[in-house]
């Protein structure tokens, strides 16, 4: 291909810079553990993670270039790769695993011990990253003009504007102080409520809004669209379906539910419904909407794995002495990829047979091409990973059923096979991502691959004491924790295992999801709003509107992107804060030292004024976003 020949990259091959140094594995997997953890407190939360690929990349510039003095670009792209991996890997993690610890707390099984999901966590990472290897020649180099690599090509442009790394590292900073700040006043201290709500006299709908400063910023990210689906979504909830189930339903007992509804509304009110009923509601959406993804994306999924297999023939196993062609060895990939399969089947930690272990290298080889493709051309937001994850355990839980490994050991097994692949799916495109960001800048392919694994050991040593953390403090499925995604894996396990799930409502999600599908609204972001609750929607909702009014300002172009960027890198900084002290709290509550913070008893605030008191602290929220972006003070250069 000529595309190969003629590109060149930003130091080219000759030259030899440091790459895989000690600052930066130090630096990378400092960074996989703190963004690994954020995420994966994010993810539990708000049901997304959000990319950390460029305020990696923006703070590894801040402190090398600036702090440390050094002019090493391909350094820095290597504490980035290293540090994207925990992103990516505690995604895959809490989409699945904590659906274990649901069944525990049901009484199904035990605990699953932090050797099971590291064990879990490392294998899926590993094959993931090694899954990749022989796909690089094939997607990056021979398809480069082709497959535009977004997230990629975006991290290297911060990259080469590393001499405004100092000033951008500075905002990522403010970010993760300023959250940390608000984090420690509404739940550690508790001077305010953390949300806000309207009820209605006559009506049992509800509104209301969060005050997160993670949450705000996920809408910022995400954009306005996003945002305004996902609210769309939590109004149809709180302010259709339940006032709906409590009009006409108030003196029936509907399964799962033990009491009538009307009882159940006058003792926890809309929540009380929305727990009960519209969770389940909510997930029939989402599966619905993963599978539909799915669908529409198979055209494309099947012509993506067979353009891959066509361009991996010859393409393999690159034994080039040119510095930026060189992989991993290609016999160790393959003996690591067959020794990694063997341990998912042999390992007692890891509740799957050998079937199982077929499943997961057949699937996960497959998801793990298409996953890399995918986010080629469209971008890692698009990528259907929920819908290969559905897929994956809605198969893998039926061949269990049919081989005669059911109860809990067979839904162990799913939800293991199914982590794994997500796992597979998530690293895969993240690494598809880093190689395309290093092709662009001139690193070497196999002291990237050599990061990834180092990133993936790191945070999945990691992900298992987080997990336990975060459940130890407020448990999964609680108001603090919701874990949308993992909650729906365990409804889908359950019902192909024991079909005891309430159908009926399951069915309404599904129906739901596809009028929205045929109204050419996307269904995943409608669906998650549909299971999460509305105030955490709203939340997300005023962060897209401020996205909004930096999208429309009558501002010249470069300035107006400098402002979008610099809310970006604020925003990811506010949810890895946030993140950090919620860990932090989470282990003073575990500790049992969290009520010594506890002021609201202290301060013994009027229901009114308490509620005044979080919008204040909203809008001082907002006003910090405001003053790192458009009142920020920026150099007038041409």
């Amino acid at each position: 291909m000529e595309n190969k020949n003629e590109f060149k990259p930003y130091i080219p091959a000759e030259k030899i810079t440091p790459e895989l140094t000690v600052t930066s594995i130090v630096m990378g997997i400092i960074l996989a553990v703190i963004f690994g953890a954020a995420n994966a407190y994010l993810g539990l939360r708000v049901g997304m993670t959000v990319s950390a690929s460029i305020p990696a990349a923006v703070i590894s510039m801040g402190v090398i270039r600036v702090i440390m003095k050094k002019n090493s670009i391909l350094e820095s792209n290597l504490v980035q790769t290293i540090g994207s991996a925990g992103e990516s890997l505690a995604a895959g993690a809490i989409f699945t695993l904590p659906a274990l610890f649901l069944w525990a707390a049901e009484g199904v099984m035990e605990k699953p011990g932090i050797v099971e999901i590291t064990t879990i966590a490392l294998l899926g990472g590993l094959l993931g990253v090694f899954f990749m290897v022989p796909l690089r020649n094939a997607l990056i180099v021979k398809e480069h003009g082709v497959l535009p690599y977004p997230e990629g090509q975006a991290c290297a442009e911060v990259l080469l504007a590393g001499e405004e790394g100092g000033a951008n590292a500075t905002t990522v900073f403010a970010g993760m102080g300023i959250a940390g700040a608000f984090k420690l006043v509404i739940d550690g201290l508790k001077a305010v409520p953390s949300e806000v709500s309207l009820r209605f006299k006559g009506f049992a709908g509800e509104i209301g809004t969060q005050i997160y400063p993670a949450v705000m910023s996920v809408g910022y990210i995400c954009g306005p669209k996003i945002s305004s689906y996902m609210f769309a979504g939590g109004v149809v909830s709180w302010m259709v379906l339940i006032p709906l189930i409590v009009l006409f339903g108030s003196e029936a007992i509907l399964y799962p539910g033990t009491e009538t509804i009307g009882e159940i509304f006058a003792a926890n009110g809309a929540s009380g419904i929305w727990s009960s009923y519209i969770r389940y509601i909510g997930a029939g959406a989402l599966a619905a909407g993963g599978i539909i993804s799915l669908v529409k994306s198979l055209p494309l999924i099947v012509t993506t794995f067979a353009d891959a297999m066509k361009s991996l023939k010859g393409g393999v196993g690159s034994t080039s002495t040119k510095r930026t062609e060189q992989d991993i060895n290609m016999k160790i990939v393959l003996v690591a990829i067959l020794v990694l399969t063997l341990l998912v089947w042999l390992v007692p930690a890891i509740p799957v047979t050998l079937v199982g272990a077929i499943i997961v290298v057949i699937f996960g080889f497959f998801f793990a091409t298409v996953s890399s493709r995918m986010v080629g051309l469209v971008g890692s937001s698009n990528n259907p990973v929920s819908g290969m994850a559905i897929a994956t355990l809605l198969i893998a839980t039926l061949i269990l059923k049919i081989t005669g490994d059911v109860g809990a050991h067979g839904m162990q097994g799913a939800i293991a096979i199914g982590s794994i692949i997500c796992i597979v799916a998530a690293i895969s495109g993240d690494t598809s991502q880093d190689l395309k960001t290093g092709y662009l800048l001139g690193s070497t392919p196999k002291k990237q691959q050599v990061g990834e694994v180092i990133g993936v050991v790191a945070s999945a040593f990691a992900i298992g004491g987080v997990l336990y953390l975060l459940d130890a403090a407020w448990g999964f499925g609680s108001e603090q924790l919701g874990a949308p995604q993992a909650t729906l894996m365990k409804m889908i396990i359950e019902g192909v295992m024991d079909s005891n799930l309430p159908w009926g409502l399951v069915f309404v999600g599904v129906c739901l999801a596809v009028v929205i599908e045929l109204l050419g609204i996307p269904v995943l972001p409608f669906a998650i709003g549909v299971y999460l609750p509305v105030q955490l929607n709203a939340c997300i909702m005023v962060g897209g509107i401020i996205r909004l009014f930096f999208d429309k300002m009558k501002k010249e172009e470069k300035e107006k992107e400098e402002i979008i960027t610099d809310g970006i890198l604020y925003c990811s900084g506010m949810i890895a804060g946030e993140g950090l002290v919620g860990i932090l709290l989470a282990v003073l509550a575990v500790v049992g030292v969290d009520s010594a913070l506890d002021i609201s008893g202290l301060l013994n605030l009027p229901p009114a004024v308490s509620n005044i008191a979080s919008l204040v602290v909203f809008g001082l929220m907002i006003l910090c976003l405001l003053k790192f972006t458009i009142w920020k003070k920026r150099d007038k250069k041409a």
